[in-house]
């Protein structure tokens, strides 16, 4: 019989191995504290895996990670060869489009001046831009930069991409590669960062990247991070919000998390602070996902979406 573990830290871990149990009746499927035989066990299923949960399962046809992003499982010291299959979920990336939508468009409102204004009881009438007037540069262009940037044009938004690899999207202007990152970063009026994280794109929110984007908007060029923590240098973020180098940020990730109650970015007016919730999975589309692509993989086909380790997803 096909054996699946789940292996999950800091999530329901019953309440997954009960609809996956539903979902897989011809399926094994076992806890950490159930008694079972790791030799025998076929697919991982797994969210932040302590160090010993790859311990003895010498029979791995996949392991499943519950993030769209694995850079963190790919940091782990006994990570067996088996194939990684990452989250890709419509559930998923419509929420993450919404918290990219809702912050692109509260910023191109110029949210920041007006609520400052607000609290100064500063009647000042600047009229925010158009949203076709107003560029918004999407790094990363996998299924959800591709998401995001389709919503944008849809509302009106000039969208500009750039990726590690050329990409087409219609009504997207492409940059690609280190050689284009500069052009990218001089159109660009708001950046949405939804790179996976690599050790090419660690720290790639810096200050000197900061100074190269367009200084179109009112107020100065504004940042989205929804992405990774390690994409950001956030003591670069705050100096950048303190001299005008960035008018706004919105932070969804941070290089420590839970953000430690000392960051000053709690207490800065410019910046957006969010608990990592921008985007998570869900258990109904989750089991779904990965109920199917164990069945059709018994049945012979090959596995979807599986991470390219070189590139790190």
């Amino acid at each position: 019989m096909t054996t699946l573990l789940l292996h999950l830290s800091d999530v329901d871990e019953a309440g997954w191995t009960e609809r996956y149990r539903e979902a897989l009746p011809e399926v094994r499927v076992v806890r950490r504290d159930d008694d079972y035989d790791p030799a025998r066990v076929d697919y991982v299923f797994v969210w932040k895996p302590t160090p010993e949960a790859f311990d003895g399962l010498s029979g791995l046809k996949a392991v499943l990670s519950l993030g769209a992003g694995v850079d963190a499982l790919l940091k782990h010291p006994r990570l067996p060869q088996a194939p990684i299959v990452r989250f890709v979920d419509a559930d998923l990336t419509e929420k993450m489009s919404d918290y990219v939508v809702a912050q692109v468009t509260m910023h191109q409102r110029l949210f920041t001046r007006f609520c400052r204004d607000q609290r100064a009881r500063r009647w000042t009438q600047i009229y925010p831009p158009a949203a076709s007037n107003t560029k918004v540069g999407i790094m990363g262009l996998g299924a959800l930069g591709a998401d995001a940037a389709r919503r944008l044009l849809g509302l009106g938004f000039g969208v500009v991409g750039w990726s590690r690899t050329a990409k087409a999207i219609e009504g997207v202007t492409n940059f690609a590669g280190e050689a284009e990152f500069d052009a990218f970063l001089a159109a660009t009026d708001i950046l949405v960062c939804l790179l996976p994280l690599t050790p090419d794109t660690t720290g790639i929110l810096n200050y000197e990247m900061f100074g190269k984007l367009r200084r179109k908007l009112d107020g100065g060029p504004v940042i989205v991070n929804a992405a990774r923590g390690g994409h950001q240098r956030e003591a670069d973020i705050i100096k950048a919000l303190d001299d005008g180098t960035l008018g706004a940020a919105s932070l969804d990730v941070f290089e420590v998390e839970p953000l430690p109650a000392a960051s000053p970015l709690w207490g800065l007016d410019n910046c957006y602070v969010t608990p990592h919730i921008a985007a998570i999975s869900n258990i109904e589309t989750g089991v779904r996902y990965f109920s199917a692509i164990i069945r059709a993989h018994e049945a012979g086909k090959p596995l979807p979406n599986v991470i390219d380790r070189a590139r790190g997803y």
